[in-house]
């Protein structure tokens, strides 16, 4: 029993269930443990899951915009803060994956552009994270329900245009 400081019982307002039935608390303990997962299955690969992200995000990007993706692009579609994706771009430049260069009309813009062993080390990765997604999230009618919560969840469409402002 707790007090308070006159030494009477003190009355919480803390909930007397358990955290284990909040769904904040589950959505923490279930992203931990697909990070878990992820940052396995990509180890191998020397990858951590932020430079996974990034260099397959560049090569998704390189496929389906006009012309090279910028940094910019790069940190909006891929959701990660702009200083920390140019120091994840720097180390994948370092390492011969990615390549940085001015755009022709704007000196302020940085273009990216994945390297052949990039893309290579890309598709290499997606084959591992699609396999764990598929056990994580599992097949069929409940994988696509999932999705489709986690999208509500996380504001986007089916495209990662926002639907909620």
């Amino acid at each position: 029993m707790i007090t308070d400081d006159t030494g009477d019982v003190a009355r919480s307002t803390f909930p007397r269930t358990s955290a284990w039935n909040r769904p904040g608390f589950l959505l923490w303990h279930a992203g931990l443990r697909w990070q878990r997962d992820m940052a396995e299955a990509l180890r191998p690969l020397g990858l951590t899951h932020v430079q996974f992200v990034l260099l397959a995000s560049t090569v998704w990007l390189e496929n389906h915009l006009e012309g090279l993706p910028s940094q910019r692009e790069l940190a909006e579609h891929a959701g990660t803060d702009a200083m920390m994706t140019s120091q994840v771009v720097r180390a994948l430049e370092a390492q011969g994956l990615l390549e940085r260069g001015s755009d022709p009309h704007d000196a302020r813009v940085r273009r990216i552009r994945s390297t052949s062993a990039g893309r290579g080390l890309a598709e290499r990765a997606v084959g591992s994270v699609e396999q764990v997604d598929r056990e994580f999230f599992g097949h069929g009618v409940a994988r696509d329900e999932t999705v489709g919560v986690l999208r509500q969840l996380s504001g986007r469409d089916q495209n990662g245009e926002p639907t909620v402002r």
